[in-house]
């Protein structure tokens, strides 16, 4: 039985604490409803691709569309990206303020939007049936499923259908894919297998996320899905292109990530050989860790502990002179934002950046100097995005579980300290720390809910 907290309990108080905006300024709405009926301008008719739009359920602010088919021995993958650059003046009003909020930010009980609604689930939103404005990426791949051609246009375009990635998942498992993406699952696994040959690191720890049934707010693990991973993957393939375009110009804005420090994958080899298991000394840390199963206690504990390889992501803008650093240790590539203008503020700048270098353009006056302000805004709101996000779970857990101090629960020892570990209790799916000396890293214990005070927005368990 999946526990809630009651319904009427709202985050207001995270807003406040925050301080997240409630309203757009009043000229920045003005602005947005008058860029509604501007003119696409001069593009290509590419309405004649049949795409489709794959996102959670109810979602509105829909970035991308794509089609993927075998074409010879190869793939083609079309890759539609909502076109926030016809909408928004730079230096306007609508401008200022997508700059001061950085990104979307998610709370159960509805978002605090990067874009006024009527651009992000209207005018720009790429829905279904309507004819609308995007940046078309377009692969020709080999039957690797790795890019031979890669152009990107402005370009009209029409999403034929919505769909969410559990109805994607089971018409792929029942047999029955939807045209515009049956090839999906051929190429989804073949670009997987090259991010693995790449050296990508990903950490496939439990989903918590956040629903409302009702009668209450409820927690939820969703384990992830092939097709979670296949469509990451066009999006992924993407930002690597557009990252490629912007390093041969010497121009643009990279999401960087060092690579893992070798105290770093030492330690990780220390606690795999402790909860024996086996890796090769030939294996890289992201093909050891895509080998996991990650249902297993060992895999979570190894998964959690690997966090130390993905520390100090950040933006590095450049024009004339290539940074030293250019390379995502998480993709094991060079990487940049391009897929999701509507909810973060950078891909709208690094996709205008692949638009002038690809039409062999100069950068225009606006873009050039925005360049070096991107990284500090994105940090910001990168920062603030993550303290919104845990708190609000922070104080889903402590509703869920208030009611059920003393109660047992079976749960994997995450990481492990002196006197406190880290603990990943199944049902409900919860993450919180658990007192007791050395507990059993990997291992599966019983553990008892000491304290769940949602004022304090603190769960806390102790070994049973």
């Amino acid at each position: 039985m999946i526990r809630t907290g009651r319904a009427d309990l709202s985050f207001d108080d995270l807003r406040t604490e925050f301080g997240l905006p409630s309203v757009f300024p009043a000229d920045v709405l003005a602005e947005a409803e008058s860029a509604v009926s501007r003119p696409p301008g001069d593009r290509e008719d590419l309405t004649s691709i049949p795409l489709v739009t794959i996102d959670p359920p109810g979602a509105k602010d829909l970035d991308q569309a794509l089609h993927v088919a075998r074409t010879g021995d190869g793939f083609t993958v079309h890759y539609a990206i909502a076109d926030l650059g016809l909408f928004v003046t730079p230096g306007g009003a609508l401008d200022a303020e997508v700059r001061r909020r950085g990104q979307t930010t998610y709370l159960p009980d509805g978002n605090v939007p990067l874009h006024p609604t009527v651009l992000s689930e209207g005018a720009a939103s790429l829905l279904p049936g309507v004819t609308r404005p995007a940046v078309l990426w377009t692969f020709e791949c080999g039957p690797d499923a790795i890019p031979t051609t890669v152009t990107v246009r402005r370009a009209l375009v029409r999403s034929t259908a919505q769909f969410d990635y559990a109805s994607v998942q089971a018409a792929f498992d029942a047999g029955t894919p939807h045209p515009s993406i049956e090839a999906l699952a051929a190429f989804g696994p073949l670009r997987r297998a090259y991010a693995t040959a790449r050296g990508a690191i990903e950490l496939q720890l439990p989903e918590q996320e956040i629903e409302q049934d009702g009668t209450g707010w409820k927690l939820v693990a969703r384990p992830r899905a092939d097709v979670d991973a296949w469509n990451a993957e066009i999006s992924l393939m993407t930002g690597m292109a557009a990252a490629d375009l912007m390093l041969k110009a010497e121009v643009g804005v990279l999401r960087t990530l060092p690579a893992p420090d070798e105290a770093a994958v030492k330690d990780l080899r220390k606690s795999a050989a402790a909860l024996k298991v086996h890796w090769p000394s030939d294996k890289s840390p992201g093909a050891f860790l895509a080998g996991l199963d990650p249902t297993t206690p060992e895999a979570l504990a190894l998964f959690t502990d690997a966090t130390r390889l993905l520390r100090g992501a950040g933006y590095s803008a450049f024009n004339g002179e290539v940074p030293d650093l250019t390379t995502h240790a998480g993709v094991a590539a060079p990487y940049t934002h391009v897929t999701a203008p509507l909810r973060r503020l950078v891909d709208r700048f690094a996709t205008e950046v692949c638009l002038a270098v690809s039409a062999g353009e100069p950068l225009p006056a606006w873009l050039a100097e925005a360049l070096p302000e991107l990284p500090s805004l994105m940090g910001s709101s990168d920062s603030l995005a993550s303290k919104v996000d845990r708190a609000a779970t922070d104080q889903v857990e402590a509703w869920v579980l208030a009611d059920r101090i003393g109660q047992r629960f079976e749960a994997a020892v995450l990481r492990s300290g002196d006197n406190e570990a880290e603990i990943y209790v199944t049902e409900p799916p919860v993450l919180a720390k658990c007192t007791g000396k050395r507990l059993p890293e990997g291992e599966r214990i019983t553990v008892r809910l000491a304290e769940a005070d949602p004022a304090a927005r603190k769960v806390r368990f102790e070994r049973a």
